[in-house]
């Protein structure tokens, strides 16, 4: 294997490329610099939550508005969609030639599941309101909201990224900007999987025990 090909599994720029993977390097070592910020905020809402899991105010709590079917196959939903992104970077890296045909049918199918998780999620959310659970109520209801709709709207904000790409792709072609931002874009995609387990174990599991 080339070695300047194999730095980055998600580029198959080919030799004599060495500039655009310097470039390459540079662009997603700042996007994990920038995702570093993300994860100090989710982590101090994350212990805000466990901080004020207990106070109530007299309101609905954790057994009261949480199922775990629900969360189960949110879970599963967004755990494949990082599974279908993953195949859009293989096509991308091995597929023949500079077909784009592939690439954009998992990245679909990686969009339609990330859409269908957010869809879940606003019908989860909207389902606690009618529970009484909302964010006024208690310090809990302001913690959990703080958190979980922020996670869904990063996952919204990838989705919208993931069409500007798709479109892209669609219109230019497997060029080098394209798979880096297809490489940035995976980093923040897999980023919002490792946050929602966390937010699944401390949050439904957590709260519900």
């Amino acid at each position: 294997m080339n070695t300047e090909t194999g730095r980055h599994p998600g580029l198959n720029l080919g030799s004599g490329h060495a500039d655009a993977h310097g470039e390459a390097e540079a662009l997603v070592f700042g996007f994990w610099v920038f995702m570093m910020s993300d994860l100090v905020t989710f982590g101090l809402l994350l212990a805000t939550y466990v901080t004020m899991l207990d106070n109530l105010a007299g309101g609905p709590g954790p057994k009261d508005l949480f199922e775990l079917k629900p969360v189960f196959i949110e879970t599963l939903v967004l755990l494949t969609s990082s599974l279908t992104y993953g195949m859009a970077v293989l096509s991308l890296k091995h597929g023949p030639g500079h077909r784009v045909g592939p690439v954009l049918a998992w990245l679909g199918l990686t969009l339609m599941l990330g859409l269908a998780f957010v869809a879940m999620e606003a019908k989860d959310l909207h389902a606690i309101l009618g529970k009484g659970g909302a964010p006024q109520r208690s310090g809990f209801l302001s913690a959990y909201w703080a958190l979980v709709p922020l996670h869904a709207l990063h996952v919204t904000a990838a989705a919208i990224w993931l069409m500007a790409i798709a479109a892209q792709i669609w219109r230019f072609g497997l060029d080098t900007s394209v798979k880096t931002a297809l490489l940035r874009l995976g980093v923040l995609w897999h980023f919002l999987d490792v946050v929602w387990i966390a937010i699944v174990s401390v949050v439904f599991l957590g709260g519900l025990a």
